[in-house]
C-alpha cells in the first residue's frame, strides 16, 4: 500500500478536491490519469476513501489501465445502466482502442472510422434498430441520418463517464477506461479479435458502468445479458 499524505478520512475529505471527485464518482464517471488532480488525489486517498464508500453499498475500485470508478454493489445511491445503443458504440471504441494505428495517433480517432466500424460490425439495419429500438421500419434513406444522430447522443452519455472525450464534430479522444467494455476478453491472447466475435454476436454486457445516478435522472431502459441486435 502506498503512503498517503491523508493521515485520516475526516483530512481527506476536508481536502479541496473531494467534493469534485466524489460528484464525478457518484455520477458514474471514471476518473482517469487524463482527469490531472483529481487522478492523482483519489490515488493518494484511495485506502481512506475505500471504506467510506462502502458504507454507501459501493466499491471505490482501481484499474490497471489507470482509472477509478464506483462499483455500486446496492441500491443506495442508484443505479443506471447502458442502453442497448451505448453499449454497442462503447464496445466498437474498445476495439478501436485496442487498434495499434489508434495508439499511434496518440488515441485519437476520427468519428468517420467509428461509424465505419460500427456499420462494418453489425451492418446498416441492425445498427439503426439497436440505437432507435423504437423506430418498427426501417428506410434507408434515412437511416445514416438516424445512425449519426443516435451515435452523437451515445458518444456524449460516454463523455459524461469518462469513457471518451468529444473534442469537436469530427475527432474523438479515446480514454482508457473503456478497456471495461474489454472485460469479457481479458487475458486472451487477442483481445481485439476476441472482442469483435462478443460485439457481433452481441453478446457483451458492461454491467453497472455508471455507478450511480444522477438525482432525478430519467432510467434508461437496462440491457439483457446478451444485447439484442
Amino acid at each position: 500500500m502506498r503512503d498517503s499524505t491523508f493521515l485520516t478520512l475526516e483530512a481527506a475529505i476536508a481536502d479541496e478536491h473531494f467534493p469534485e471527485v466524489d460528484l464525478m464518482l457518484r455520477r458514474g464517471r471514471h476518473i482517469g490519469r487524463d482527469d490531472g488532480t483529481a487522478y492523482d488525489y483519489l490515488a493518494d486517498a484511495q485506502a481512506l476513501l475505500e471504506g467510506f464508500y462502502r458504507r454507501f453499498g459501493c466499491e471505490l475500485v482501481q484499474q490497471s489501465d489507470g482509472y477509478f470508478y464506483l462499483l455500486p454493489s446496492g441500491d443506495r445511491l442508484g443505479r443506471r445502466q447502458l442502453s442497448s445503443g451505448e453499449m454497442l458504440v462503447g464496445q466498437t471504441l474498445a476495439l478501436l482502442y485496442l487498434d495499434p494505428a489508434t495508439l499511434q495517433h496518440g488515441g485519437l480517432v476520427a468519428r468517420e472510422a467509428l461509424l465505419g466500424r460500427l456499420s462494418g460490425l453489425v451492418g446498416a439495419e441492425i445498427l439503426v434498430r439497436t440505437l432507435s429500438p423504437r423506430k418498427r421500419k426501417y428506410d434507408e434513406r434515412v437511416a445514416a441520418e438516424t445512425v449519426r444522430a443516435q451515435v452523437g447522443e451515445a458518444l456524449r452519455r460516454l463523455a459524461d463517464l469518462g469513457f471518451v472525450d468529444v473534442l469537436d464534430e469530427a475527432r474523438l479522444r479515446l480514454r482508457p477506461a473503456l478497456m471495461r467494455f474489454a472485460e469479457p476478453v481479458r487475458g486472451l491472447g487477442d483481445r481485439g479479435a476476441a472482442l469483435e466475435r462478443l460485439v457481433a454476436r452481441g453478446e457483451v454486457l458492461l454491467g453497472d458502468a455508471s455507478g450511480g445516478d444522477e438525482p432525478g435522472a430519467e432510467e434508461d431502459a437496462a440491457p439483457d445479458e446478451e444485447a439484442a441486435r
